[in-house]
């Protein structure tokens, strides 16, 4: 395994513009505190409102893209929810009630960690054995909530990659239809239609998101009838329960966001396998919070089956437990399968296994000892001790493998395939 040089780390100098919701935005009750905070920027004179924006603006105009439509959109959402008769307020004033409804969110503040990767849908432009890929990565920030954000890069069939840089401004993703934030239902998101995908964020929606999005597994899902369509599994944490969910998208500029159906969806760290197989659709998971499991059904969103013991800890550095670090990928010798283990002190290690293509609850092979693991400094971070993965990528021969490191930062090694399964007993 070959360790290389780029690390990706928190940054708090990343910030996205978002709503400021607080329960008592919509109370249009008389006393309020919505509607009483427009009295009192109503009440200003127009002197007065302009220099109050002139301050906003040189705080923040700079700092973040399409700043005065952000104000002017939040101001058309407070005057619907608060009945507000906007013909008697200029522009200045309506910019201003909308920037008392926003804030700045340090989306990536606290720890950024848990990668997974796949082929980018537009491989236009790329020489033989060089493959264009996103990155989904766990962005950790104020409050420590987890969302979800995206990097866009180049791998070489090296091993090695660059990324594409991140502009100075981030966006958040913007519901198709804002009253869709049911707890139960699937919601659908899109990306500005002028912002990259490096640079968009997808917050926590619904209620059952409130809590963060964590550790998107990402595989890019070849359809019987050709199609291609990225799906992507995580936990969506309410601040008091978990509930696995899917992510989906064909393009990454809109994503459907629905929950899984089912018992097994009541458990973490599912990864779809890459197609059919037997007609079905296939699942690794950790049903019962130590071993690894073989799910299978006829939808993707639904998983009632409780599947078939895969794997169980067999080693010391895997004697806590065990779970897959995303979905498995085909080799001619068979699905390799990265997984986790937990030993003493709670240290997490990488391992990886070799499924029979044809029928992968048949374990063919496993790494006896980890393929990578928390050594001198990068034992140290929010969560010690801890090297973490949520895919990888195969580029020719080679596979790309990005990983956090401690839950606090990201980093990659590159691996030859035949290396991975002769290192297998």
């Amino acid at each position: 395994m070959r360790i290389l040089d780029q690390r990706l780390h928190a940054d708090p100098s990343r910030v996205v513009l978002r709503p400021f919701h607080l329960g008592w935005q919509s109370t249009s009750a008389p006393g309020g505190r919505a509607l009483k905070l427009v009295e009192d920027v109503a009440a200003m004179p127009e002197e007065r409102v302009n220099q109050e924006y002139a301050r906003v603006a040189h705080d923040f105009l700079e700092r973040h893209w399409q700043t005065e439509q952000m104000f002017g959109r939040r101001y058309t959402e407070v005057e619907a929810n608060l009945g507000l008769d906007g013909s008697r307020f200029s522009l200045t004033r309506k910019r201003l009630i909308g920037a008392y409804f926003c804030h700045e969110y340090t989306y990536a503040a606290a720890a950024l960690m848990n990668p997974s990767i796949v082929p980018h849908p537009d491989q236009s432009g790329m020489i033989d054995g060089y493959i264009r890929f996103v990155m989904s990565l766990r962005a950790v920030g104020e409050g420590h909530i987890s969302s979800i954000v995206f990097r866009e890069g180049i791998a070489a069939p090296d091993g090695t990659f660059e990324l594409w840089p991140q502009s100075a401004f981030a966006t958040s993703v913007e519901l198709e239809e804002e009253s869709m934030n049911d707890a139960d239902a699937g919601v659908t998101v899109l990306r500005h239609a002028d912002s990259s995908l490096s640079n968009t964020v997808i917050f926590p929606i619904t209620e059952q998101q409130r809590g963060g999005l964590e550790d998107l597994r990402m595989v890019k899902f070849e359809h019987d009838d050709g199609s291609t369509e990225w799906i992507g599994t995580y936990t969506a944490y309410s601040g008091s329960s978990i509930r696995s969910e899917l992510l989906r998208t064909r393009d990454f500029r809109e994503f459907d966001l629905e929950p899984i159906e089912g018992a097994a969806g009541r458990n973490k760290g599912m990864a779809l396998f890459p197609r059919k197989i037997d007609g079905q659709y296939v699942m690794v998971g950790r049903q019962d919070g130590k071993n690894l499991f073989l799910l299978r059904s006829d939808r993707p969103n639904v998983w009632d089956d409780e599947g078939i013991l895969l794997m169980e800890p067999k080693y010391p550095w895997e004697f806590i437990q065990i779970g897959n670090c995303g979905s498995p990928i085909l080799t001619d010798a068979g699905w390799l399968m990265f997984t986790h283990g937990v030993g003493a002190m709670r240290k997490y290690a990488l391992g990886c296994a070799l499924l029979d293509r044809d029928d992968p609850s048949k374990v063919i092979a496993r790494t006896s000892e980890p393929v990578l693991t928390a050594e001198n400094a990068d034992r140290s971070g929010y969560v010690p001790n801890v090297v973490y993965t949520c895919g990888a990528l195969k580029v020719g021969e080679q596979l790309l493998i990005p990983y956090g490191i401690s839950d606090s930062a990201v980093g990659f090694a590159s691996v030859a395939v035949k290396d991975l399964i002769a290192s297998m007993e």
